[in-house]
């Protein structure tokens, strides 16, 4: 009896001593599962849900394999999928931005790994807007091919399998890790999450990225023994440098439904009747596939006729995922889909803000409610002015860093807009928080610069016509509870105005701009870039100047406008110019920088950097401003470093 427990102890202490020294566990097939409904019934972390952050550091720079399928077989729509930089993915993959690739072709995506709220698991962040009877499982292993689980979708999503709809956005965790202590000691810098194709041999994926089959096995806690791997499932690749693309393949094999497990040491025997089959699936396969590529090109041409003469000027459909698309049409695809809106009742809303008491208000003419059966709570923003402007645009906009707007009612003379709810409020009223109230990190104020600039990106570079929004500003910045960051108020958005009609400054006084425009210039003292007040054309580079402007007021945690002198106002923008085009950069930012800021020893460097940034967003000359992408690409850069020791 005692030398059974002894034996017991002895495999508990050697499966403890694998935990703390490999990277991860191997999920199996468990991660195809949708068993657990919410996180409430995971007592620790399981490999079916993500990678364990057993890391060596809560944040890195990591990298994906995705396999190009249709609708997602581009830099623009693969970027927009993962939310990752388009011109990381381009410099990755060694490709122009507007390249589109062929089908099953493996594409390096590049994300920042993180820790989650609950401390247990490894993500990335991305979103996907739901197509007709998508589920959980499809988005997991079709979809995203295994990069997230199952179960990780149901947990990060509040909505029953049942109440999936089209045009619904999800979130979704992607599957990623950072090397653990020992890892970092061999010389691992980063981890590659790569997904089980039908067919993949481990010990050709470890030649193909250079590494040793043993750091291959141990990496993932697989038994040399007993290589069993599933199709769909991902592996976590360790590399001493970043991944090439070179390192990359197009699989001939189609997506399936294969889920059964194979050796990823096949015999020689096996191998020549999987050539066999393989010949003759791959003819089969090619013919069926141009078969429907006629027919499903017939149908979209037909599909586009019918669209042309009954829709409205200028509103594109968007397909769906199953339809291959040609790379001019990209932008369009993206930014056509447009939302069906709820009608909702006024005494649905009376109702649920409790006939707008001054307990649910949040500020102004804005409540808060609970809504339906659900009992979810929205925004409800109550106005007298014409809605419609505002409401069309937003129908037509999709991305997570965009208040999203969930329906509107009309009563008598006023209008109500019901809008996603953001627990944490305006950017603005957060950071006039007191100390204690405030999260000073670097980290949380990068993320939110980012996600501001995803969004003004996708306005800007992924809707036809491109959007400019003409009011950013703190205070239309909204926070939700994990202080992500959304756009809102589109009251003053509209298509951009053409970039080759601003007058330069270089060749123009300010006193030569027309003037005649500048009554319908409308925006916030300390906001308004330079072009706009004089001449009113408004283009992206707008946006980019105001962004600009937060960006600032993220650093230094005051007001776009500081004060007053000689009975003038004193604008933070100018201020920081100034700092930065003169001497002694350094000691007189210091000054200028949020105390909470200064708890890492490195915050002059990052300060100046982020500082460096603002002031070529508030360039004079728009053209010379820096694109949304370029600001992202920075950004990125910043954060992967602030986890560097």
């Amino acid at each position: 009896m005692i030398q059974i427990i002894l034996f017991n102890l002895f495999l508990v202490l050697n499966l403890l001593n694998l935990g703390a020294n490999c990277q991860q566990n191997y999920s199996g097939s468990q991660s195809q599962r949708c068993d657990i409904d919410n996180h409430e019934s995971v007592t620790g972390p399981s490999p079916a849900i993500l990678y364990t952050c057993n890391g060596q550091k809560r944040f890195c720079q990591s990298y994906l394999i995705f396999k190009t399928q249709p609708f997602f077989d581009s830099i623009r729509t693969i970027s927009k999928l993962t939310l990752a930089s388009p011109e990381e993915l381009a410099r990755l993959n060694n490709v122009e931005k507007t390249k589109s690739f062929p089908l099953n072709k493996e594409v390096i995506v590049p994300v920042n790994c993180s820790c989650g709220a609950d401390q247990y698991y490894y993500q990335a962040n991305a979103t996907v807007i739901l197509n007709e009877n998508d589920t959980y499982s499809t988005i997991a292993n079709d979809v995203f091919q295994g990069l997230s689980a199952c179960t990780s979708l149901v947990r990060a999503n509040s909505h029953e399998e049942h109440a999936l709809q089209g045009g619904m956005e999800l979130k979704v965790p992607l599957r990623c890790a950072c090397p653990t202590r020992n890892q970092t000691r061999n010389g691992t810098k980063y981890l590659l999450t790569y997904p089980i194709s039908s067919g993949d041999d481990i010990e050709k994926i470890g030649e193909r990225f250079n590494v040793t089959l043993k750091n291959l096995l141990f990496a993932n806690g697989i038994s040399e023994h007993n290589p069993t791997i599933f199709f769909k499932t991902t592996i976590l690749i360790p590399l001493s440098t970043q991944p090439l693309s070179s390192q990359t393949t197009v699989h001939n094999k189609s997506y399936d439904d294969h889920k059964t497990p194979f050796s990823s040491f096949p015999s020689k025997e096996t191998k020549s009747k999987k050539k066999f089959y393989a010949i003759f699936g791959i003819t089969a396969g090619c013919s069926l596939l141009v078969l429907c590529v006629v027919i499903v090109a017939a149908v979209w041409v037909y599909k586009s006729k019918r669209s042309s003469s009954s829709s409205p000027k200028g509103l594109l459909l968007l397909p769906t995922r199953t339809t291959t698309m040609s790379p001019e049409d990209l932008r369009v695809e993206i930014a056509s889909f447009e939302r069906g809106l709820q009608r909702f009742g006024i005494e649905e809303i009376r109702k649920a803000t409790e006939n707008f008491s001054s307990e649910n208000q949040i500020v102004g003419s804005i409540y808060h409610g609970v809504f339906g059966k659900g009992h979810i709570t929205l925004a409800v923003k109550k106005t007298k002015r014409d809605v419609s402007r505002e409401v069309n645009i937003l129908k037509k906009l999709n991305h997570f860093n965009l208040i999203k707007l969930e329906g509107i009612c009309k009563n008598r003379e006023f209008s109500y807009l019901v809008f996603e709810y953001m627990e944490n409020g305006s950017l603005r009223e957060w950071l006039s928080k007191n100390d204690q109230e405030k999260d000073w990190s670097w980290n949380t104020r990068i993320q939110i610069a980012l996600d501001i600039a995803h969004g003004l990106n996708y306005l800007h570079s992924f809707t036809k016509p491109a959007y400019v929004h003409k009011n950013i500003k703190s205070s239309n910045i909204l926070l939700n509870r994990d202080k992500r960051a959304k756009i809102a108020n589109f009251g003053l958005a509209g298509p951009a105005t053409d970039q080759v009609n601003i007058p330069s400054r270089r060749s123009s006084s300010h006193s030569d701009f027309p003037r005649t425009t500048t009554a319908h210039v409308v925006g916030t003292r300390g906001y308004v870039a330079p072009e706009y007040l004089a001449n009113g054309i408004s283009t992206p580079k707008i946006d980019v100047y105001a962004f600009g402007v937060v960006v600032l007021e993220l650093l230094s945690g005051k007001n776009a406008v500081i004060g007053k002198e000689n009975g003038r106002q004193v604008l933070l923008s100018k201020t920081i110019v100034e700092i930065m085009e003169g001497d002694d950069e350094a000691n007189k930012l210091d000054m200028f920088i949020d105390h909470g800021l200064k708890e890492d020893h490195r915050y002059v460097e990052f300060a100046i950097r982020v500082a460096k940034l603002s002031v070529a967003c508030l360039n004079p000359e728009p053209e010379t401003r820096p694109t949304m992408g370029d600001v992202i690409s920075t950004l990125t850069k910043i954060q992967a470093d602030l986890h560097k020791n």
